[in-house]
Order: structure tokens, then C-alpha cells, then sequence
């Protein structure tokens, strides 16, 4: 699934937190999003996922306008189509995006629901990703606002991958996860990048591992994509460090 990206922005008052003229990335493509605080990665996540509202401008997901055609032109989608997109797209932005008092089983029984999976595909889906629980998560019988932050990064990542989605973004999944969790995620993300054809949109401050797994990535900075890199075999790591070491 291709996502477009035309005429995007968003405004806070005075302040333009993304202006992003033009942006297509190709159905199948692993991209990374990088830069400083305030760069506008988070912004344009919560864009693509209609979760905020544009200024102006729209998003495309696979033809479809997520974004209700902010600017006064006519939306392109009907009922239907607008939940079709949710249905092929799984996404973790934030800690908001769990439920609380639901314990793990529950949130992903959820979730599967959600995305018509049968309690059997869930929990034959759930074995997928056991390396990254330790035992820690499943069984437990603890409220998901009782778990550590780091097991709580997992439990939303985990919700947004078992459905096998179609689109796949994810803000900062490295945040609050010890190194090896950190391995075992990169690999996650990028399996399903290869094994699936998952277009994959992830954010990251993490360099090393955006340079590792994506095909290519993005360098936003006060709301404006500067540049727009390659990335074949980590090739983009080195004009990266060189930005970063001349703002620092």
C-alpha cells in the first residue's frame, strides 16, 4: 500500500509544526523518520493515521483520503472506504493507545476482534512474538497500567504487528527497551517489512537501528523535510551522523 502525501501542513497558532509540499512512498518501502525534537515526526505519524487534523493539504493510503480533504476540497472516500484503511493499517504512537485496565490477554483478544481474528489466530500469532515477551507479559493477570513502561512498549507494539497490517507505523519503538529488546524489535520490524510487503513508516532518534533496517529514510527539522536519503546497506548513516554532529 503507497501512502501521498500533497500539500501537507499543520499549524498551532503561529507555529507550523509540518510543511511537507509532496511525499510518496511506495507500497513496500521500510522508512525511517528522523531528526531533532519538534521536527515534525510525530506530527506527520499522527497525520497519516487521521488522528489530527491537517491545516491544509491531504493523505492518500492507497488512493484514499484520510485526511477529509482539509482544505475545502471535496473528501474522497465514503463511510466505507475510510474504515477500510483502518482495517490494513496497525500503528503505536504512544501509551494512549492501550487500554489501561484490560490485562494483556484482553487487550489482544481486543484487537483481534477489531481486525476479525479468531481467539485460535491470536493466540497462534501471540507465539510469534514470545522472544520479546520473556515471560513477563502473558499470564501475569496484571492491569496493563501496572506493567512497566517497558513491557508496555511491547504490549502496543506487539497489538499493532499481530494483525499482520498492510501499513505499519510506529513512533520511536525502541523507546524504554532494554538492548536485546531493542534487537529483537529491529528484526520484528524488519521481517515483516521483507517477509509480508508491510510498508512500514517508523520514527526513531535511534540512528543505528534506522540505519540498519530502513530502505530509506527521511530527515524532517522544524517541521520540513530536508533531506530525503537511500538507504542501501546503511548508507545513509554517514550524511546522518554528519547533519547531527554539526547541529550538536
Amino acid at each position: 500500500m503507497n501512502i501521498i502525501i500533497e500539500d501537507l501542513q499543520k499549524v498551532y497558532g503561529d507555529k507550523v509544526a509540518l510543511d511537507i509540499p509532496s511525499l510518496e512512498i511506495k507500497s513496500g518501502e521500510l522508512v525511517g523518520l528522523v531528526g531533532n525534537n519538534g521536527a515534525g515526526k510525530t506530527t506527520l505519524l499522527r497525520l497519516i493515521l487521521d488522528l489530527i487534523k491537517a491545516t491544509r493539504g491531504r493523505v492518500l493510503s492507497d488512493g484514499v483520503d484520510v485526511t477529509g480533504a482539509a482544505d475545502g476540497r471535496k473528501a474522497t472516500f465514503t463511510s466505507a472506504d475510510n474504515i477500510a484503511w483502518k482495517r490494513y493499517t496497525g500503528s503505536f504512537i504512544d501509551g494512549r493507545f492501550l487500554i489501561d485496565f484490560y490485562t494483556p490477554e484482553e487487550y489482544f483478544t481486543f484487537i483481534g476482534r477489531l481486525y476479525g481474528l479468531t481467539p485460535e489466530q491470536v493466540t497462534e500469532r501471540l507465539e510469534t512474538y514470545r522472544p520479546l515477551m520473556h515471560d513477563e507479559i502473558l499470564g501475569t493477570k496484571k492491569y496493563l497500567r501496572d506493567f512497566s513502561e517497558g513491557n508496555r512498549q511491547k504490549i502496543g507494539i506487539i497489538g499493532a504487528m499481530m494483525i499482520e497490517p498492510k501499513v505499519l507505523l510506529l513512533d520511536e519503538p525502541f523507546n524504554y527497551l532494554d538492548p536485546s529488546s531493542q534487537i529483537v524489535v529491529a528484526r520484528m520490524i524488519a521481517d515483516m517489512n521483507h517477509r509480508l510487503g508491510t510498508t512500514v513508516i517508523i520514527s526513531s532518534h535511534n540512528l543505528s537501528f534506522v540505519a540498519d533496517i530502513s530502505s530509506r529514510i527521511l530527515l524532517l527539522e522544524k517541521g520540513k523535510l530536508i533531506k530525503d536519503l537511500p538507504n542501501s546497506e546503511g548508507s545513509a548513516i554517514a550524511e546522518l551522523n554528519d547533519y547531527f554532529n554539526a547541529e550538536a
